[in-house]
């Protein structure tokens, strides 16, 4: 998965760059054909996910909500471009971490870049910051309204919306800086910590013959693979928008923009289940399988909330768990496709046999250690 031979980058910041998304686009620009100066890494902390020495790769340990520690990176590194994906994860954060590192922190990337000559930077967003977790979003595109924080029922979504605006508010100031803001779509891959594991764990656990809802929902899941793409499109966009002095007409327009990113594959929810399940050794299709309607689901995560809560546990089904499972959430990425030249390179599932092939040679790996 190589991206366009004509995208020349300079030196690149990927902020994040030993997370999930983050050492993904390291893998990209290290492995393909783009053309980079220099390839940079500031993470809170950098000892997984990293390269090999031989590829030349710096890393720096820095917590994005210090201005001054994130400056002082800037200036050794005197990125042309920087990638924002730095965050924590959907699930197991606080409020407070949440508003630190996606709201404060992002505020710190920004200044930083304005203050140091940066020409283009990229950040993560999510799609999430379109819906409600209530709301079925069909064909969702770029002008659907960011939902309002006094309706919006996942702090996280409304965090990612918040730094996205801080984002796109700061494009051309000053009038050489450029941005824009990616929103991908249930990503997924080698090294996922949220979406894969849990399902592979059900196979093991030999409870695929449940399902909650009827499966009529589509949803959109991205290949963690193809959004690393995207971001070295926006990325070479930003950097071609800043190299011609004629305006951009509207319908070209990239910085200042944010883009929906999926594998433009939506899919039955519980058909991507199954397919992951699959792909790790089921040999069983779709018959005798147990349904549970949405209703009675959302009453059992209501009742082990409040029974794990009194235990100070974790519980193991919750409410939104049930919606996100029933919801029909996919999106339109004509946008990506026009402007940005955005296509999938990775398949739905091919990315899917990558990604449990990986996670099985980890479950093997951790298997013998115990064993030794």
């Amino acid at each position: 998965m190589a991206a366009p031979t004509s995208q020349k980058l300079g030196n690149v910041l990927v902020i994040g760059g030993c997370g999930f998304l983050g050492h993904h686009i390291v893998n990209l620009l290290i492995s393909s054909e783009t053309t980079t100066s220099k390839v940079s890494v500031l993470d809170l902390h950098t000892s997984r996910n990293r390269r090999p020495e031989s590829d030349g790769v710096a890393y720096y340990n820095g917590d994005i909500t210090s201005l001054d520690a994130v400056v002082a990176v800037f200036q050794k590194v005197k990125p042309d471009v920087v990638i924002h994906t730095a965050s924590p994860t959907l699930v197991g954060g606080s409020k407070e971490l949440y508003r630190k590192v996606n709201v404060e922190g992002t505020k710190c990337v920004v200044e930083a870049c304005q203050k140091t000559g940066v020409k283009a930077l990229v950040y993560t967003s999510s799609a999430s910051v379109v819906s409600d977790n209530a709301s079925d979003l069909v064909n969702a595109d770029e002008r659907w309204p960011v939902i309002d924080p006094k309706k919006q029922t996942e702090y996280y979504s409304q965090t990612k919306a918040e730094a996205e605006a801080i984002v796109i508010e700061a494009n051309r100031t000053p009038a050489k800086f450029l941005t824009c803001a990616l929103r991908p779509a249930g990503i997924f891959g080698e090294g996922d910590v949220q979406l894969i594991p849990p399902m592979v764990k059900v196979f093991h656990d030999k409870k695929t013959g449940f399902q909650l809802g009827e499966n009529k929902n589509l949803f959109d899941f991205t290949y963690v693979g193809n959004v690393a793409h995207a971001h070295l499109l926006a990325a070479s966009a930003l950097l071609q928008t800043a190299a011609i002095s004629t305006p951009v007409l509207d319908h070209e327009k990239v910085d200042g923009e944010v883009f929906f990113i999926t594998n433009c594959e939506p899919v039955y929810f519980w058909d991507f289940a199954r397919a992951v399940w699959k792909a790790a050794g089921s040999d069983k299709g779709t018959e005798h399988v147990w349904e549970i309607s949405e209703d009675v689901g959302s009453l059992l995560g209501g009742i082990m909330e409040w029974g794990y809560w009194f235990a100070r546990k974790q519980p193991k089904l919750t409410r939104r768990q049930v919606r996100y499972s029933c919801m029909t959430r996919y999106y339109d990425c004509g946008k990506a496709r026009t402007r940005l030249g955005y296509s999938p390179v990775v398949g739905l599932q091919e990315g899917i046999n990558r990604a449990v092939a990986w996670f099985e040679e980890e479950r093997t790996r951790e298997g013998d250690k115990k064993d030794q």
